[in-house]
């Protein structure tokens, strides 16, 4: 006996279409599916954000030196002129250096980043990642597992395929 769900759907194609539809709950708190696809991916996350919950505050805090750009009062670059060995004269960009305070991850929390990754899409413009470490995981601390619920709707028109509404709690 199989362990889940095949969906009627190739392995790859499957594994594709869990992957969206986990990121997208993540993303969005809520998706509409097939009540079967709703029972694979509501596993998946319930792992995802149990393995975010145990790692969230796993962490150091650590100074580090930051060379930025130096930016002016509009936003800009600031440049200098510059003359190299050969005589030509360029912009360059003037750099300015600060120390900053950033976390760096415990091995254990690391190993956690990545194999969530291995389980989510990357998404444009988002960090999953810091939204599922920063904002999901602190929510459900004191919960002991079902971060998910499977609310059933009415079936799909046009091939009556039982409806879900997967939402985070």
């Amino acid at each position: 006996m199989a362990g889940t769900r095949k969906l009627g759907k190739p392995t790859d194609q499957r594994l594709a279409m869990l992957k969206t539809q986990t990121t997208d709950l993540i993303l969005n708190g809520k998706i509409v599916t097939t009540e079967a696809r709703a029972k694979e991916v509501k596993a998946l996350v319930d792992s995802i954000i149990a393995l975010a919950v145990k790692e969230h505050k796993n962490f150091e805090e650590v100074e580090v030196k930051v060379s930025k750009a130096k930016l002016d009062k509009k936003g800009k670059k600031v440049t200098e002129k510059v003359t190299s060995k050969n005589g030509k004269e360029y912009l360059k960009v003037v750099k300015e250096t600060t120390m900053e305070k950033r976390q760096k991850d415990m091995p254990s929390r690391l190993n956690a980043r990545r194999s969530i990754m291995k389980k989510v899409n990357k998404v444009n413009g988002v960090d999953l990642l810091d939204k599922l470490f920063n904002e999901i995981a602190p929510k459900y601390e004191a919960r002991n597992g079902g971060y998910t619920r499977i609310l059933k709707i009415e079936p799909r028109r046009g091939d009556n395929a039982s409806m879900a509404i997967l939402q985070l709690i």
